[in-house]
């Protein structure tokens, strides 16, 4: 898959899925804080599915491998 996530949305994806998933598991934000396992996980791989459907793409690289 080619990356369509630059250096800020991904590490801004990282850290709020990482705070939506210790919120949950605290217990302070429920069940539904488990969703952050999504943000997460597109941030760690530099690709979000959802920017490939909408032809978004926030990756400056010109070679995005």
């Amino acid at each position: 898959m080619t990356r369509n996530e630059g250096t800020i949305d991904r590490a801004i994806r990282i850290i709020v899925g990482g705070l939506l998933i210790i919120g949950a598991a605290t217990g302070t934000i429920g069940i539904w804080g488990y969703i952050g396992i999504l943000p997460l996980l597109t941030g760690a791989i530099g690709t979000c599915p959802g920017y490939s459907l909408l032809g978004i793409n926030t990756c400056p690289m010109k070679n995005r491998v």
